[in-house]
C-alpha cells in the first residue's frame, strides 16, 4: 500500500491521541480524612486508677480513649469523660462535645448511677448481712432504673452527634474468687459481685441495641487478672484508685476497642 503524506499525518495524529494514556502516570488517592472522635463516660471512661491526673475530672493519658488516639486514622477531638460521672451529669456536663462533625463517639456510663462503689465497699469492708444488702438493692436498681436512665443519656447523644458510629464499653468483673477471700469478700460474695457486674453489662447492652449502638464487652479480657489474681488489672484497697483498671487493664480496653472498630464503617 502506498503510503500518502495524508496517510501519514492521520497515523502521527492518532498515536498523540494515544500516547498520554499510556504514557501519563496514574493518579494518587485522595488520603482520607480522619476519624473525628469524641470519648464521653465516668471514671472507666477518663483514665482514673492511673496517675497522673488532669485536675478537672481525673482524666489519664492511660486512658484507652487516648490510647486509641491515632490508630486507623482515630483522632482525639475532645476527651469529655470524667470520673464519677453519672447519666444525669454526663448529659449535663459532657454533650458539649458532639456535634454534626463528630464521627465516633466511646461512652462508659452506667456503674455510679446503680452505687457500684458502696457494693464494692460493703463486701470487702463490712459484715456478710451488709454486703447481702447492698448487691439486693444495686441489683433491683440495675434492672427497674437503670434502663430508662441509659435510655435519656443514649437519646441525647444520638441527637447531639447525629452521623457518629457510637461505641458503648461495658465493665470488667473486679474479683477473681478462685483465688480465695478478699478481706472480707467471701469467694461466693465475691462470685456474687462480678454476676452483678454481669447483669449491669446485659442491661447496658440490651439499651444500646436499641439505639444501634456498638457494644464492646471487656469481660474475657479480664479473666484471671481480677484484683486478687496473681497478675492483677483491677487495682487493690490499698490503692488511692480502689477498684478500677492499671495500666495494663486500660491497654486491655484500648485493644478491645481497637479490634471492634471497623474503620471503614466510620464517615
Amino acid at each position: 500500500m502506498e503510503i500518502t503524506s495524508r496517510t501519514m499525518w492521520s497515523a502521527l495524529a492518532s498515536a498523540a491521541l494515544v500516547l498520554p494514556a499510556i504514557t501519563a502516570a496514574p493518579a494518587s488517592a485522595a488520603p482520607k480524612a480522619p476519624v473525628v472522635f469524641d470519648a464521653l463516660g465516668d471514671s472507666y471512661g477518663s483514665g482514673y486508677g492511673v496517675p497522673p491526673y488532669s485536675q478537672e475530672c481525673g482524666r489519664s493519658a492511660a486512658a484507652y480513649a487516648v490510647q486509641i488516639d491515632g490508630r486507623m486514622r482515630i483522632q482525639l477531638d475532645d476527651f469529655a469523660a470524667c470520673a464519677g460521672a453519672t447519666t444525669n451529669s454526663l448529659e449535663a456536663g459532657q454533650l458539649w462535645a458532639l456535634d454534626e462533625d463528630t464521627d465516633l463517639v466511646t461512652v462508659s456510663i452506667g456503674g455510679n448511677d446503680i452505687g457500684w462503689g458502696t457494693v464494692v465497699a460493703a463486701c470487702v469492708a463490712g459484715s456478710d448481712l451488709q454486703c447481702a444488702g447492698a448487691i439486693a438493692a444495686t441489683t433491683a436498681t440495675i434492672t427497674d432504673t437503670l434502663p430508662g436512665l441509659l435510655r435519656d443519656t443514649y437519646s441525647q447523644i444520638e441527637g447531639a452527634a447525629p452521623n457518629a458510629h457510637v461505641v458503648v464499653t461495658g465493665y470488667p468483673r473486679l474479683f477473681s474468687p478462685e483465688y480465695g477471700s478478699y478481706f472480707n469478700a467471701s469467694p461466693s460474695e465475691q462470685q456474687a459481685m462480678n454476676d452483678g457486674a454481669d447483669l449491669l453489662n446485659a442491661v447496658i447492652a440490651g439499651v444500646a441495641a436499641e439505639y444501634g449502638f456498638q457494644v464492646v464487652d471487656v469481660t474475657k479480657r479480664f479473666i484471671d487478672h481480677g484484683v486478687n489474681a496473681p497478675d492483677p488489672w483491677i487495682l487493690g484497697l490499698t490503692d488511692p484508685g480502689l477498684f478500677h483498671p492499671n495500666l495494663s487493664g486500660y491497654e486491655a480496653y484500648a485493644a478491645a476497642v481497637t479490634a471492634a472498630i471497623n474503620p471503614n464503617s466510620l464517615r
